[in-house]
This record gives structure tokens, sequence and C-alpha cells, in this order.
């Protein structure tokens, strides 16, 4: 039996880390050699119809998927190594997060052969992957989702600190990025500093209220001054925070020519934990979404399918209507004039 994980009841087979030229034929004449297929599907860009690297394969036995887990994972299709798995039909097992794993400072030559082959010796594995860039090349991470918390955990106190390829590992339990602790951080960014700030007055500005690791002073584009500061605790840079974010240090002269329309985010210094660059980027998406679809935004919308051929914008609304206000809803048609079968509803809120 697979080392993937137990045998499910249903025999459809999930084929991720594809290239973008395989087809639904290649991969029929791949797992046909080991048994009847019922279905492929290689899933596809709605617009551009270009492969999204990943597809599913259906049999019509389960011993049958059993096998070409067993045998085809990790297999070279057009050069790049397949990853397969069972298809997850439960989405509650993948977004609880038991079982999963976060597998940090990876010797950038181990590839997801080489990590699974490292961490089933410790329990069923549902999926396994070495994160990489848009070239293939790892990021130096990965993540091990297990079947059951006691596989994970044996993972975690065996593995942890272990020695893989060149490098010494980190392995700990999968945090989601919504329950993680952002009050644990020891690097601050500061901003709108005197343009006369030096190391000598950084240090003193920082220092009283803990010991620096490390601090470094930057220009932007248009010479103004910020800059890092790190500690050795997180309370101390949290009191660094507390204390200073907000200050005026401006001079008397700065004060009298500041105009009175200013805002005060342009002159106050500010003092937070410095975000990573996925953080910022991140942060500005969300910040881009909400101004470029205001209200709506924060509404929900929602596809409805098997709808009349004669359905059209108005008595989509008029059935929804009873349940909320609703700021848009529009049903697909076709060159004829004809409903396509489907629509979409935008409520102005989730209730």
């Amino acid at each position: 039996m697979a080392a993937g994980g137990s045998v499910p009841q249903f025999a459809s087979l999930y084929v991720g880390d594809l290239h973008p030229d395989v087809t639904e034929a290649m991969l029929y004449e791949i797992f046909n050699s080991v048994g009847p297929v019922g279905s492929i599907r290689v899933c596809r860009d709605s617009v551009s119809r270009r492969s999204l690297g990943y597809g599913y394969v259906n049999f019509h036995s389960v011993s049958d998927a059993d096998r070409a887990l067993d045998t085809l994972n990790y297999s070279s299709i057009k050069g790049r190594a397949c990853r397969i798995m069972w298809s997850q039909r439960d989405p509650s097992l993948r977004k609880s997060g038991v079982g999963n794993i976060f597998v940090k400072n990876l010797d950038r030559n181990i590839d997801n052969k080489a990590l699974y082959d490292t961490f089933s010796l410790f329990g069923n594995i549902l999926s396994c992957k070495v994160a990489s860039d848009m070239t293939g090349k790892s990021r130096g991470y990965g993540f091990v989702h297990y079947e059951t918390e006691e596989a994970a955990k044996q993972a975690i106190e065996r593995v942890n600190g272990m020695q893989i390829g060149d490098k010494t590992v980190e392995v700990h339990a999968f945090t989601k990025r919504d329950e993680r602790d952002p009050g644990t951080f020891t690097n601050i960014y500061v901003k709108n500093l005197p343009d006369d700030t030096d190391e000598a007055k950084l240090t003193s500005m920082f220092d009283g209220f803990g010991t620096i690791t490390s601090s470094a002073i930057l220009e932007d584009k248009i010479g103004r001054k910020f800059s890092f500061v790190n500690y050795d605790s997180t309370e101390a840079a949290a009191k660094a925070v507390a204390e200073l974010n907000g200050k005026d240090l401006r001079t008397d002269e700065q004060k009298a020519a500041t105009k009175e329309d200013a805002e005060a985010e342009s002159y106050l210094l500010y003092v937070g934990r410095a975000q990573t660059k996925a953080e910022r980027a991140r942060e500005l998406r969300q910040k881009t979404t909400q101004t470029t679809m205001g209200p709506r935004a924060q509404g929900v919308n929602l596809y409805v399918k098997n709808l009349d051929e004669n359905e059209n914008d108005d008595t989509l609304k008029e059935l929804f209507t009873a349940f909320g206000t609703i700021t848009s809803s529009t049903a697909a048609k076709d060159d004829s004039d004809k409903c396509k079968g489907f629509g979409f509803v935008c409520f102005a809120s989730a209730d």
C-alpha cells in the first residue's frame, strides 16, 4: 500500500508540479499504463487556458490508484518530477492544520522526494512540498502534512536539529498566518528621523530600552532618513515602540515652518515592528483591493448555477432580494442573449 496516507474509498489522485505543456493526453498515457483510467483533468486558467501546474486523475479502481501513487510519485514528466497524493475532498482536514509541520533551513539541493523520503519514516504523509521560486529553485523551507498529529509530533522530536545535506534543519508545528503572534519581534523600523541623526544619536535614543544587537541608518530616494534597530529581546523592542512611536522631535523652528494642514504622520516619529517584504506586499495588496473595490469588497459575492435560460439581471436580483441588500446581480448571457445557466449576486454584507 502507498505510504502517502491510508487508502481512501475513492480512486482520485492529485498530480502537482506539472510542466505547463503537460496535457491530459500525456497524463492518460502515463497513468493508464498502471490501470484503467476513468477521467483526467489538467486545471487551467479560465481566461488564458494556461495550465495551473496541477491536475486530477480518476481511476476506476482504488487499488490501481494506490499502485500509481506507489510507482509514479516523483517520476519525471517533461523534465519535472511530478508530486502525487490522494485527492483530499474534505477541505476541513486541509484547513485544520492538524498534523502539519514547517521545515526551515533546508539545504537548497533537497527536493520534494528527498523531503518525503526523510519524513515518511514517521507516519503516513498526506502532502509534502519544498517551497520554490518561479524557476523551480528551493526557497530553503518546506511543509509536510501528516495524517495524524502523533506522526507530526514524532517527526518534530526526531528531526528538529538534525543535519540534512549540509544544513541543520528546524522543524516546528505549522501555525496558520492568522494565528501567529504578531507580538513576538525584536527588530523595529523607524522613520521621520531628524536630518542630523547619526549612529551616536540613534543609539542614544534607543539604548535606554534594552541591549541593541545591531542598527543601521539609511536614506530613501529623496534623502529622508530611516532606520532599523534590533534588540536582544521582544520586551525591549516593544517598550521602544510604546515609548517613542508618535513622538514629536521637531525643533521650534521646524514646528513654525510646518504647514497647518500637514498630516501628523508626515513629521511625527514612527517606530514599529519591522515587517518582512512579504508582509509589506500583502498589506499593500489589501489596501489596494479596498481602494479599488470600495464598499463592495466588504460584502459577499455569490455564484449561482443551474439558472433557467430566460433568467436576466432583474429576475436574479428579485430572487435574492428577500435575503438582504443587493449591490449587483448579473446573469451571464450568450451571443443570443440567453442565460448561460449561471450568474453572480453580490450582497452588501456577509449577514
